[in-house]
């Protein structure tokens, strides 16, 4: 059986790194907002490109403190794309704002930018745009029509670490990147995660205080904040695996170069803009067929993912928001995706034989 993913496989090369962390913050005594958040944040903030890394519970809790932070009138208008996981969605309405809708690339899966404009109205506040799978958006265009309108831009970057459009990495163009941690992530932790990055300092002084129940001084709370800090014990196995995320990167890349160019062009293959890097968080192909597809795979043994199986405007959660909205283009993606295997664990001999399989379907 090739597994989609295991957890387990992925961090085996960790292990010994990740026991001799645990045994140091263990015994350091201090578990909340120490010396392994703080390190981590340094080199999470320089990774990206960025003065400031701010750590926090995980990648929605990211987004709902950026977003807060702005303090928007309640309802404003925040543009996000159709396609993307709830959590976006999640963040914008937790925030006490209303999402405003904006279909995808059919190629690439990103919002499309050249669709941004005719939704902006007088009570749009904000862009936040997604990586999504792990390719970078079009950010000169975003950040020109932001720019244009006065807008604040913020980049979801839950499955892009380490993606870049024109050399720059993803979560440094807007006011704030929200990133995700979650363990399957390829910079995954060992449970929930995430921090938010940017440049100004007045920016991140906002998410401190929020992410910490709304003090800058123990028990002075200056706004009404959140309990969103990122543990020290998660910071510490993050630590470890940055140093090695250029290598889980590269080698997803060379596990898609494998599918890209020996699969059939039956299968629709991810399609990468120019100046984007992707970095294959989740490999993704789209078939007409794809349930009977999937069901062929695993019948031969092999574990496939959908991402997403229901467009966000047809979630129950959400048919009292998104009434009668429609967006075929997401509901195109959405019934023909279809997610390939392509972990750290997995080898190239594990992906030639996936390949072999999908050829004969």
């Amino acid at each position: 059986m090739i597994e989609y993913e295991n957890l387990g496989k992925l961090n085996e090369p960790f292990f010994t790194q990740y026991q001799k962390q645990f045994d140091t913050v263990l015994k350091s005594g201090w578990y909340i907002l120490g010396n392994a958040v703080t390190q981590f944040e340094k080199a999470f903030a320089e990774f990206t490109q960025c003065k400031y890394c701010i750590g926090v519970g995980n990648g929605l809790e990211a987004m709902v403190l950026a977003l807060k932070s702005f303090n928007f009138e309640p309802n404003s208008e925040v543009i996000v794309p159709s396609n993307t996981y709830i959590a976006t969605i999640l963040a914008v309405l937790q925030a006490g704002l209303k999402p405003v809708l904006v279909e995808p690339d059919i190629r690439t899966y990103n919002i499309d930018s050249e669709k941004i404009e005719e939704k902006i109205t007088s009570r749009t506040k904000a862009v936040l745009v997604v990586h999504l799978y792990g390719q970078a958006c079009e950010m000169d265009k975003i950040v020109s029509i932001s720019q244009k309108y006065n807008l604040k831009l913020i980049e979801d970057c839950a499955q892009s670490h380490g993606a870049t459009f024109n050399g720059q990495q993803t979560g440094s163009f807007g006011e704030y990147g929200a990133f995700s941690f979650y363990p399957t992530k390829n910079l995954g932790a060992l449970g929930d995660a995430g921090a938010v990055t940017c440049n100004s300092e007045e920016l991140a002084q906002s998410i401190k205080r929020l992410r910490n129940y709304g003090s800058d001084v123990k028990y002075y709370n200056k706004v009404a904040g959140h309990n969103s800090r990122l543990d020290e014990l998660q910071a510490a196995f993050l630590s470890v695996k940055l140093e090695a995320l250029a290598g889980i990167n590269e080698h997803k890349q060379k596990l898609a170069k494998l599918y890209n160019e020996s699969l059939k062009n039956d299968f629709i293959k991810p399609f990468v803009i120019p100046h984007a890097t992707h970095v294959y968080h989740i490999y993704n192909i789209r078939h007409p067929e794809r349930n009977k597809l999937r069901e062929y795979l695993l019948k031969n043994d092999i574990k496939t993912e959908i991402h997403y199986p229901v467009i966000p405007v047809k979630q129950e959660a959400m048919k009292n928001i998104f009434n009668r909205i429609e967006t075929p283009i997401a509901e195109e993606i959405h019934n023909t995706t279809l997610s390939l295997p392509i972990s750290y664990f997995h080898t190239e001999s594990d992906i030639i034989k996936v390949i072999d399989v999908l050829n004969k379907f």
